[in-house]
């Protein structure tokens, strides 16, 4: 599955916030200024042919239905970013984010309470 450009997970945001709809539900939950209706129904369209979406014709217009979920798609690609980036390492990764102030005492503080309650 190929990665998504910018534009393209800005609409799958909106995609998946919706569940599904047609091209002016997804339109609407995008944030001003919003693109043109045929800019986001050309972005629908590649996300169709990239396999990240399904289509099911109603009448004159089309329903779309999200192949990956939100969770899915995080996973896979940040999967990615620690091997490319990291080493493979999500260690150096948080390491990365905590010396860029990024996070903070308290938030590894949480992020180790969270991982010692899903041990149990």
């Amino acid at each position: 599955m190929d990665k998504l450009t910018h534009q393209e997970e800005e609409v799958m945001l909106a995609i998946w916030e919706k569940g599904q709809g047609i091209i002016k539900d997804f339109l609407e939950k995008l944030p001003e200024p919003r693109p043109p209706y045929t800019t986001v129904a050309s972005v629908v369209k590649n996300l169709e042919r990239k396999g990240y979406l399904s289509s099911q014709k109603i009448g004159n217009t089309y329903l779309y239905t999200p192949h990956i979920s939100q969770h899915e798609y995080k996973k896979k690609f940040l999967s990615g970013i620690v091997k490319s980036y990291f080493s493979d390492s999500y260690k150096e990764m948080v390491s990365f984010f905590a010396h860029e102030n990024k996070l903070s005492e308290e938030d590894l503080r949480q992020i180790i309470e969270m991982i010692e309650r899903e041990k149990k």
